[in-house]
């Protein structure tokens, strides 16, 4: 793999990357830091007994099952807290070491693996994705239908690049996009656990696009895309790379793809949550898919394993611009170019799918960026400058330079949302926070 990986990078894209890698970094030492990254804007005051008011609430009316949370501020612990089980039939608790799955959330972690390979020049952000995985090349965007009412299959106005996936706006769509797109891409199987990373994203690149690149936010497969890049710049399979230059020297010890047989006691249930509020476990078998058992595909979309302990190392590293502990994973720059909102002013509110449902935000590159305080009542509670995301199991974390803040959040259950676990744990953290907590009704 290392030799495709020199066969295809000439010099001087590699020199382009590398020049593009210093202007970035000057350019944030010249001009003024982003909302959040410079002084303290916000208030927000770590109220223990509000908090475990606010996630016990939630617990002891049977909304949800088990909960924990950790909030890390000015270099210290602020707030530990477990409520409820992990595992309701063995009556096991939820404790601070539990295992959950954190779907999603894994999407931060591949966007900092990709970015490490950024810095040191492998690609440029407005690169094709084709220079780097050829099979791109003959992807093509969904257009309607001709008279006789078959698909039109047209040329992209112009290539799919790496910025576009990392923003989600590359026009990728999954299995439960549109029709016939949806039913493309189900056919394509990229998802099968028994493919290798390699052969999901060449089946990926196989479906044609849902948007012209550029053009909508879209949430999309396009991590898994980010993860094969790692794999081909690297010239090292995605999970050993994250083992070797994240999780390794952050000392992220419970974070994985594949159960121990040692990590099973620790391992939260995954409940499905009805629409009128029954909670129901989902078989292990099915729950446990992809980390039960190893299997061929390490998706950068999802799919890790960790805990609260092991999750709030990694956003300490981000809250101190790429360091922990003294080791250095980013530079200060890359983080904030990941917490700045990247995307173009012309995809408006309508263009986002469901982004502005989690409020006055943009997006930077694999996370969601605040960039406006909570507009009503209804809205969760923000710092501006705050940038986060979550899991589909209910999990959260997000980082605020502002408040010299990070909040890891763990739940386990399905669908998301529905139970305002969310917006209950920032609006306690924030209640004392004038510039971050949501207006009152």
């Amino acid at each position: 793999m290392a030799g495709i990986v020199r066969h295809r990078e000439i010099a001087m894209p590699r020199l382009r990357a590398c020049l593009s890698a210093l202007l970035l970094a000057c350019a944030f030492a010249a001009s003024a830091t982003p909302p959040g990254f410079d002084g303290r804007a916000g208030v927000a005051r770590v109220d223990q007994a509000r908090i475990d008011a606010a996630l016990s609430g939630l617990v002891d009316s049977g909304q949800i099952v088990g909960v924990s949370a950790l909030v890390w501020q000015d270099g210290r612990e602020a707030y530990f807290g477990a409520f409820g089980l992990a595992d309701r039939e063995a009556a096991r608790p939820m404790a601070r070491d539990t295992l959950v799955q954190i779907f999603s959330m894994t999407k931060p972690v591949t966007g900092v693996a990709l970015m490490q390979l950024y810095e040191q020049g492998r690609f440029g952000l407005d690169d094709p994705v084709a220079r780097y995985l050829p099979e791109f090349a003959a992807t093509r965007v969904y257009g309607g239908t001709d008279a006789q009412g078959q698909p039109l299959l047209l040329e992209p106005r112009r290539p799919i690049t790496i910025r576009d996936l990392l923003r989600h706006t590359a026009g990728m769509a999954g299995g439960d996009a549109p029709e016939p797109v949806g039913g493309y891409y189900r056919a394509a199987d990229p998802d099968n656990l028994d493919n290798t990373l390699e052969e999901a994203v060449r089946r990926m690149a196989g479906v044609p696009l849902l948007y012209q690149p550029g053009e909508q936010w879209l949430y999309s497969p396009a991590v898994d895309v980010q993860a094969r890049l790692v794999e081909v710049l690297s010239g090292m399979p995605f999970g050993q790379y994250l083992q070797r230059h994240v999780f390794g020297p952050l000392k992220m010890k419970d974070t994985r793809y594949t159960l121990r047989p040692q990590d099973r006691p620790r391992m939260a249930a995954l409940y499905r949550r009805s629409d009128d509020g029954v909670l129901t476990r989902i078989p292990d078998e099915q729950a446990y898919a992809l980390n039960g058992r190893q299997r061929r595909l390490t998706p950068g979309s999802w799919g890790l394993v960790s805990s609260l302990d092991d999750y709030m190392r990694f956003a300490r590293m981000l809250l101190g611009g790429g360091e922990l502990d003294g080791v250095r994973v980013l530079q200060p720059a890359t983080v904030r170019l990941m917490a700045t909102d990247a995307l173009p002013a012309a995809v408006g509110p309508g263009e986002r799918s469901w982004l502005p449902s989690k409020g006055q935000v943009g997006f930077g590159i694999d996370f969601a960026v605040r960039v406006a305080p909570p507009a009503d009542a209804e809205e969760a509670s923000g710092e501006v400058g705050e940038f986060f995301w979550d899991g589909v199991a209910n999990t959260l974390f997000w980082v605020d330079p502002a408040n010299q803040l990070a909040a890891v959040l763990f739940a386990q259950w399905l669908p998301f949302g529905k139970v305002p676990l969310h917006k209950a744990f920032r609006d306690a953290v924030y209640a004392d926070d004038s510039s971050a907590a949501a207006p009152r009704p």
